[in-house]
């Protein structure tokens, strides 16, 4: 009795295992962010998209196909030619993510890996096609513009294809290496024009302080010779005394300078003997 109780529960043990590991090989979870559609070997894709959660599928009959629908960036270097004929290196960042619903179509036409089908091919296009409208000064003095032009033609080829795009941004733009040089010689050239019209408006302002100096010196004769032909010689005798003046007063501060009264005999401290 006991070896067959034993024996029953071994069974039923068995059975439960076996219905478990069914019931776990017809179970799959799909993560937050992600969903999932199915392929049916009989009817193929189905046009249901599976959300998250813990889904039943019939095991060898079908197949959950999980897809992750969360913003991922993508980098996308292209080199390409201004309107002007200039070479430029532009990295173009991607933030991307499939529509839900265009899910089994995706997976039919492109595949799981649709990023690296898509992405390579419509960016350097639409990039190329707006690029060829801008001079290169342009690119970087309208970035912002070239940006949004590029964003708006791009978001529309890749709704096309079934996925969206959160942002594009141009994160790296650079020239040939003779365009960079033809900018700084540019820059050179406009320095040393910058020096030389400050040589020249400095020029132009000493010949006119020297113009100015000139003009006054004339104004200047001109005045005296009004004075000496309305004066006569009275206006030098009025110099002469001014000078004679400035001079007396510069003497009179001298130590070694002594005046004698002009007209009379003045006796200095001789000896007696000389005297007589």
């Amino acid at each position: 009795m006991a070896a067959q109780f034993f024996n029953r529960i071994g069974q039923m043990g068995l059975g439960v295992a076996l219905l478990g590991g069914v019931v776990n090989s017809a179970l799959y979870n799909v993560d937050g962010g992600h969903r999932a559609v199915i392929f049916d070997r009989f009817t193929g894709i189905k046009e249901h998209v599976v959300g998250e959660g813990t889904h039943f599928f019939i095991p060898w009959v079908q197949r959950p196909i999980i897809f992750d629908i969360r913003s991922q960036p993508r980098n996308v270097p292209v080199i390409t030619g201004s309107k002007d004929l200039q070479n430029v290196n532009i990295t173009l960042r991607i933030l991307y993510r499939p529509i839900p619903d265009e899910l089994p179509k995706i997976y039919t036409i492109l595949g799981q890996d649709y990023d690296e089908r898509v992405l390579p091919s419509i960016a350097p296009e639409v990039l190329k096609a707006v690029v060829a409208q801008f001079d290169a000064g342009e690119l970087i003095t309208q970035r912002e513009m070239v940006s949004q032009r590029v964003s708006q033609e791009l978001t529309v080829r890749a709704k096309q294809f079934g996925f969206i795009l959160d942002d594009i941004s141009l994160t790296h733009l650079t020239f040939g290496r003779e365009f960079t040089q033809a900018v700084e010689m540019k820059q050179v050239a406009q320095q040393e024009a910058e020096k030389a019209r400050f040589v020249v408006e400095k020029a132009e302002q000493q010949k006119l302080a020297s113009i100015i100096s000139a003009e006054g010196d004339a104004a200047a004769a001109d005045l005296l010779a009004r004075s000496f032909g309305e004066a006569g010689d009275g206006l030098v005798e009025l110099r002469r005394i001014e000078a004679a003046e400035d001079i007396a007063y510069q003497l009179s501060r001298s130590r070694g300078v002594a005046y004698l009264p002009s007209g009379q005999s003045t006796l200095l401290n001789l000896p007696s003997t000389l005297a007589q």
